[in-house]
């Protein structure tokens, strides 16, 4: 041999060492082969013994399995050294591979021949020569041919299939070169042995694992594998055979044709078993699904993985041959496998089979849709996200898919499974996996879905709350933020649009869930769980859901979207968006009103057309248009239908409304400043357009109802004003709604420091006069009050409904300000403010309040008068007296005239108007002189009081009001006019004589208050008359035991009340029981009076001093106003009967109790002697030398504490009352002492009448609890 020759040249003598010996394979020969082929590491071998030794037949089979083992070692660690060896001789090589594969087909022990054709294969992809593959190819393409039977191929066929496996290139050779090799392997395909038909359908995998080879032996399959090989894997018995088949399968599975070719045999098989005759053809779904029958796990996942790969080709052409084999039968059961590998091959066989409707027909999916949720419900256990998708995905199939004839769920038990399924996907961390359930959940949302009984609307609410809930956790986490740059850029937008992608799902699935709510509305059984007992909170029921997909809309969609808005603009994102709030309207009526109110307030109107400007200004984005043309078309009539500040519409214009906002809204794309120039466009406008004009009219209306104003003022009032006057110029009258908007938004519009120009002024005057009443125009704003009343024209014709209308819609807050006391003003309202501001600007307008508070209902009316008492308390240097003045005698005269007989039944807003005019005196400075028209309201007002009964409280009340501020605050000359004009009323003063006696009475009593004025008013009548010597008309019976059993013995009388009746007793003391007016008449019958009695005549002694217990019992209630009284009164009474009998006079001021009664009142804290009603009384004291109530040391105590106190701090009153106590003490010389006599000169002159207290002046008329009192009527 080559080898040898070199070899015996270079060996040299023997006598080899010890390692070097231990390699050697043949003793006798080494010794003369070239060092060169023996290899320079361990294993020492020698290619030249290895080439001498394997083909000599008396060599042991173990000795050659020995040496191919060891050169297979050092192939394997060695691969660079035993490659250069190889190669060193080509001839040598081409020897080696004939040798091995001649030892190959010569052994039949299975372990050596996996050993040559390892080494073999490796010896050959290591080498990388085409000789030595040619070798290899040529030895086996011979064997082929002369093998006699096919027995012996087995070898051959397993050496190629992984020769081509390891050198891919090699199947285009071996089809192309060595065409014959296919006659071979269908003889081998045919032969009875597994073991050569696996070794030949291994080979043929490998062949048809190249699309070159594929396809040159496409015909080669077609005519004569195809069938061999179906009937093959259909009668494989051996694992080896089934998967080598399957492998093969595979293969074939990628090409159309051949799948085509396959599903053809398939169908010929089926037809003929169908028709009762033998097959000449095998089916594969018959042969995929007895695979799938088997217990093998590998097989079972690998004819899933072939169903698959031929649905993928064409699901429609080969989906029927799989479902009417049962299939998806099987493939549900193999989802409650174990193997994760086996349930995700099986989903995506089903995914495939959903594709074609018979798979829903035969029900398949009602049978197996418990193992789907099952399934997924067990794969969301485990950490394999592919299988969730794969899971979700198959779910989401089925539920897309499924007729709606066909119910899907049998029972409510498997659909809350589903839903519970689909929370917990949804909830997954992993973007993709919840990304895929939300899509299931939208396809789970669907009636047919739900409509087993009960339907879970909780689970549905949980199940939408986690959607939405990990739809926020993601909207909301961070970008990643990298340095500046285009990818970072890239990066951003990519995340952006990731997220407004699931958002977009999100939506959608909420979107079926409110389609859902709106199609149980007209099923009665779904409208709550009939299950549910009656005392169970109603939880689960369609009402509790609608509201809830309302709530959860406005908490988390709303913001979420427009959150997204500011990043980025999605047209099918807010096409499905809008379509949302749409259908919300319908799924809780009774909200939409307030939820459109809602979206108005949050700018939704521009958001909307700004949607429709930017995307479907052309012919693109046509559903868009359509969604938020719908959307804003009923938001619109729930704003309209229900306006926040107007009256409703009536069914027909709102009928108008409608079709103009339907027709119209779809043609509205134009950006707002197009659409205030189409607005302003005064050349004709024909009757499309004009409608195109009213639709936009009404919304930038609604929008600036609700402050969306996104459009300048100015350039809108403009447009508005244009647009009047070409509607005046085309002699056409807009409908009301739309002269409603006109209006209100000039006036919203309208700058402060302009006006509008006359001539639409006039157009404006013009179309309202066209109307039947002003409400119907009306919207309530303090602007729109002012643009009425600043144009005389407006305010002329329209001033006094507009205002009837503005109080009619005014809520009552300023009802609380009008008991704020003036000095402590709080904020106003707006409105309020603005029509203050505009009543100073034009104080003519009070006369249009005066009438609306007589004209007005009664509710109107108040609000106009607590909003003119608020102005006049507010505003007192606005003076206002004599232009009401004048107007309310008008009123008063004109309803004088036509309801004289009973004026209290003419208006019931005449009490308001007198409140009105009592208001008015009150607030005017003292000391006035009455004019003509005083005197004539005055006259006025004294006749509707004598017209009046003592029930008619609210007109006597304010009148009595206003007759006494003419007697106390007038001068004293128009004061005693003032009287002369009212005593001549001789019905006022019989009305006054049954108030009083009504004092008395048990029953049938009129208010405490009204009977405080007729006592504060029949005083002040007595002493007018009494000093002016004034005509008396009709005189005033009063019973004086009833006066002074009132004031001896007071009840819970109010302290009010009896400082009136105190200031009449004082009145009728100091005239010494001898008025003209006044006949003091006793109640009953009394016995002659005792001697003593008679000087003190009409008083008895038991009577004063009755009188006296009952004053001190008043003046321990340490009323201010009461007290004062009291002390005035005691006074007038001690004048009166130390007048008539001294001894009595003194007797009553030493009263012990009157100590008790002094000391009571200083203990009130300290200096509580500087009050003006204690030092009165110590004046009392002092002046009848009482010494016993008030001591000498006493007085001095009072001294000591009047020079330590702060004066400036004590009112003109309490200064008045301290020097007329010293001035007493000084005259009486009560003070013996030289230095107490001094310090109380120097406090007299301290305390000269001319001195001013730091103090201001009390208001001396007040109102209190309604009654008009003077302070100094009642103290001096």
């Amino acid at each position: 041999m080559a080898a040898r020759a070199p070899a015996a040249a270079a060996a040299g003598p023997p006598g080899l060492g010890r390692d070097e010996a231990a390699v050697l394979l043949l003793d006798k020969a080494h010794y003369r082969h070239d060092p060169r082929w023996l290899l320079p590491v361990s294993p020492r071998l020698c290619l030249a013994c290895a080439l001498e030794l394997l083909p000599e037949p008396g060599v042991s089979l173990v000795r050659k399995k020995h040496v191919v083992s060891c050169f297979r070692d050092a192939l394997v660690r060695h691969t660079s050294l035993v490659t250069q060896l190889v190669a060193q001789d080509q001839r040598v090589c081409i020897h080696f591979i004939q040798i091995l594969f001649g030892l190959l087909r010569n052994v039949e022990d299975g372990s050596a021949i996996d050993l040559c054709i390892e080494v073999l294969i490796q010896l050959t992809t290591q080498l990388k020569l085409e000789q030595t593959v040619h070798c290899l190819l040529n030895e086996c393409h011979k064997e082929l041919c002369s093998m006699p039977s096919m027995r012996g191929s087995l070898v051959t066929f397993s050496l190629l299939g992984k020769l081509v496996d390891a050198i891919p290139a090699l199947a285009d050779k071996l089809v192309v070169e060595h065409g014959r090799l296919m006659e071979h392997l269908l003889r081998g395909l045919a032969y009875p042995s597994e073991g050569v038909q696996a070794a030949a359908c291994y080979l043929y995998g490998k062949l048809y694992s190249s699309p070159v080879a594929a396809e040159v032996l496409s015909g080669h399959f077609r005519e004569k594998l195809c069938p061999l090989f179906l009937s093959t894997l259909d009668v494989a018995q051996t694992k080896e055979l089934q998967i080598n088949c399957l492998g093969l399968l595979r293969q074939l599975l990628k090409y159309d044709l051949f799948v085509s070719v396959i599903m053809n045999k398939s169908a010929l098989a089926e037809s003929a078993e169908s028709d009762g005759r033998l097959p000449g053809e095998t089916s594969l779904p018959l042969v995929l699904k007895k695979l799938l029958l088997s217990r093998d796990e590998t097989l079972q996942v690998a004819s899933t993985h072939c169903i698959t790969a031929v649905l993928v080709h064409s699901p429609v052409k080969y989906a029927l041959a799989f479902i009417h084999a049962d299939i998806p039968e099987f493939l549900f059961e193999h989802l409650s496998s174990s193997s994760e590998v086996l349930v995700w091959s099986s989903c995506s066989s089903l995914i495939l089979l959903a594709e074609e409707p018979l798979f829903f027909s035969k029900c398949h999916t009602v049978y197996g849709i418990e193992a789907v949720v099952r399934s997924l419900q067990g794969s969301l256990k485990t950490n394999n996200t592919e299988l969730h998708k794969q899971g979700l995905l198959l779910l989401a199939e089925i539920l897309t898919r499924q007729p709606e004839e066909i119910r899907l769920f049998a029972s409510s038990a498997v659909c809350r499974s589903a839903a519970r399924a689909l929370r917990e996907a949804v909830s997954s961390p992993v973007l993709e996996v919840a990304a895929e359930a939300v899509k299931a959940t939208s396809a789970f949302l669907r009636k047919d879905h739900q409509s087993a009984l009960p339907v879970q609307y909780r689970e549905l609410r949980a199940l939408l709350e986690a959607m939405l809930g990990r739809c926020v956790e993601f909207s909301q986490a961070p970008l990643n933020r990298r340095p500046l740059g285009h990818a970072s850029n890239r990066d951003s937008e990519k995340a952006i649009f990731q997220r407004g992608r699931f958002l977009l799902s999100t939506l959608e699935g909420f979107r079926n869930a409110c389609r859902l709510a709106v199609e149980f509305q007209s099923e009665p059984l779904a409208q709550e769980n009939p299950f549910t007992a009656p005392s169970a909170e109603k939880e689960d029921t369609l009402e509790a859901f609608s509201e809830f997909l309302l709530s959860v809309c406005d908490s988390l969609c709303i913001p979420m979207v427009m959150r997204h808005l500011e990043q980025a603009t999605q047209p099918a994102l807010m096409e499905v968006f809008l379509s949302v709030l749409h259908s919300l309207f319908v799924i809780v009526p009774h909200m939409k009103e307030k939820f459109s109110k809602k979206l108005a307030a949050s700018s939704f109107i521009q958001l909307t057309l700004e949607l429709k400007a930017v995307f479907c200004s052309g012919p693109s984005y046509s559903a868009l248009n359509q969604v938020c043309s719908s959307f804003l078309y009923y938001m619109c009539l729930n704003l309209l239908s229900a306006p926040e500040k107007t009256g409703p519409p009536s069914q027909e214009e709102l009928s108008a409304v409608s079709e103009i906002l339907q027709h119209r809204l779809p043609q509205i794309s134009s950006r707002n400043l197009e659409s205030l120039a189409f607005l302003s466009d005064r050349q004709y406008v024909e009757g499309a357009a004009r409608q195109r004009q009213y639709c936009i009219l009404l919304l930038f209306y609604l929008a600036y109802i609700y402050e969306d104003r996104f459009v300048s003022k100015a350039e809108l009032s403009v447009a508005v004003q244009s647009f009047l006057l070409s509607l005046q110029d085309q002699g056409e009258c807009p409908p009301l709604i739309v002269l409603k908007a006109s209006i209100y938004l000039l006036a919203i519009c309208q700058d402060q420091d302009s006006a509008l120009d006359e001539v639409v002024v006039s157009a404006i005057r013009k179309f309202l006069e066209g109307i039947v009443d002003l409400h119907l125009v009306y919207t309530h704003h303090p602007l729109l009050l002012r643009f009425f009343l600043l144009y005389p024209e407006l305010m002329s014709r329209f001033g006094q409904r507009v205002l009837e209308l503005w109080f009619s819609w005014e809520d009552s807050s300023c009802e609380e300000l009008d008991d704020v006391p003036s000095a402590g003003h709080p904020a106003l309202p707006a409105s309020l403010a603005a029509l203050f501001q505009t009543l100073r600007s034009s104080p003519s307008i009070l006369l249009i309040l005066l009438d609306l508070i007589y004209s007005s209902p009664v509710d109107t009316a108040r609000k106009v008068l607590i909003v003119l008492r608020t102005f006049l308390r507010r505003n007192e240097d606005v003076q206002v007296g004599g232009l009401i003045r004048g107007h309310f005698l008008l009123i008063l005269q004109h309803l004088l005239v036509e309801h004289g007989a009973s004026p209290s039944g003419a208006s019931g807003n005449l009490p308001l108007l007198l409140s009105l005019l009592s208001l008015v005196q009150l607030r005017s400075k003292a000391e006035q002189e009455l004019d003509s028209m005083a005197m004539k309201l005055l006259h006025q007002v004294s006749k509707l009081c004598g017209k009046c009964s003592p029930t008619d409280v609210d007109i006597l009340q304010p009148s009595f009001n206003f007759l006494y501020w003419n007697l106390q605050q007038t001068t004293p000359s128009s004061q005693k006019r003032a009287a002369a004009v009212l005593l001549s009323s001789t019905a006022l003063i019989v009305l006054l004589e049954r108030l009083l006696a009504l004092t008395w009475a048990e029953t049938d009593s009129p208010t405490t208050m009204l009977l405080c004025s007729a006592w504060l008013l029949t005083a002040s009548f007595c002493a007018q008359q009494h000093q002016g010597s004034l005509q008396v008309h009709q005189t005033l019976s009063v019973e004086l035991d009833q006066v002074m059993k009132a004031l001896s013995f007071p009840k819970k009388t109010a302290a009010l009340l009896s400082a009136a009746i105190l200031r009449f007793l004082r009145t009728a003391l100091q005239q010494s029981f001898s008025s003209s007016l006044v006949a003091l008449v006793p109640s009953e019958a009394r016995p002659p009076a005792a001697p003593e009695d008679a000087v003190l005549a009409p008083l008895g002694t038991s009577q004063v001093l009755s009188l006296v217990v009952g004053l001190q019992n008043l003046l321990v209630k340490k009323d201010p106003l009461l007290s004062q009284a009291c002390v005035g009164c005691l006074e007038s009474l001690l004048d009166y009967l130390h007048a008539r009998s001294p001894d009595v006079a003194l007797h009553v001021a030493s009263q012990p109790w009157n100590r008790f009664l002094l000391f009571t009142l200083l203990d009130a804290g300290e200096n509580s002697f500087l009050r003006p009603e204690v030092l009165r009384l110590m004046t009392l004291f002092v002046q009848y030398r009482s010494s016993s109530v008030l001591s000498r040391e006493e007085v001095g105590h009072v001294l000591q504490g009047a020079a330590v106190a702060d004066l400036s701090t004590l009112s003109n009153a309490t200064l008045q009352a301290l020097r007329g106590f010293f001035l007493q003490v000084q005259s009486t010389g009560l003070l013996t002492d030289d230095n107490a006599a001094k310090t109380l000169q120097a406090f007299l002159e301290g305390l000269s009448p001319g001195a001013p207290s730091a103090q201001l002046p009390p208001q001396d008329m007040l109102c209190l609890g309604g009654v008009a009192v003077s302070l100094s009527h009642i103290s001096d």
